[in-house]
């Protein structure tokens, strides 16, 4: 079986990434070396400089990702900030921040961005963005982070309310992670 690394301290995208990986025959191995991650305007340029980062310091292949909840009313909001913004506000802030927009201003679209690199090369970037809106309230166990408030288009359920392979047929990850599977199935 063939490895590689996965440079987080996020057991919840390392568990989905296995799942994924798993079906071309690699196992992932998580490594929390940790990273800066600079103040940007895109997902692009903050998980390009982090990959330049762990390139300086590991030698194996690795892939790294960066995810954000883009809020329309919120003017995009959290955006690139949404882990800060979780580790400050959590679920229950973005509900507060939205409780007077109303039933039609609750668009939000969650973006992802994997990383994959090799020494000696340009890291090769991977997106994936799941449209949907932000619920009333909490509902859910699984997942982590905004699950348990964001609901795919066409759908009734929270991430948080999905089994771990649902969410990953749908979600901006998933989309990511099939679009760098991809890859490796073309090499």
């Amino acid at each position: 079986m063939k490895e590689i690394y996965f440079i987080t301290g996020n057991k919840g995208k390392v568990a989905e990434a296995k799942q994924k990986f798993s079906e071309i025959g690699f196992d992932v191995i998580q490594k929390n070396l940790g990273y800066p991650e600079i103040q940007a305007e895109k997902l692009e340029d903050v998980a390009l400089f982090g990959a330049e980062h762990v390139l300086k310091n590991f030698d194996k292949p690795f892939i790294l990702e960066d995810a954000g909840l883009f809020i329309d009313a919120l003017g995009g909001f959290p955006g690139v900030y949404s882990a800060y913004v979780f580790h400050t506000l959590g679920c229950k802030g973005i509900l507060n921040l939205m409780k007077d927009l109303g039933s039609k201003k609750r668009d939000a679209t969650f973006k992802s961005i994997y990383a994959y690199c090799e020494l000696g090369k340009k890291p090769k970037l991977f997106f994936g963005e799941c449209l949907g809106n932000i619920s009333y309230d909490e509902k859910g166990d699984n997942g982590f982070g905004y699950d348990p408030i964001f609901i795919p288009k066409n759908n009734d359920k929270t991430f948080a309310e999905m089994s771990a392979s649902e969410k990953n047929n749908l979600s901006h990850r998933g989309q990511a992670l099939d679009k760098l599977l991809d890859f490796f199935n073309n090499l």
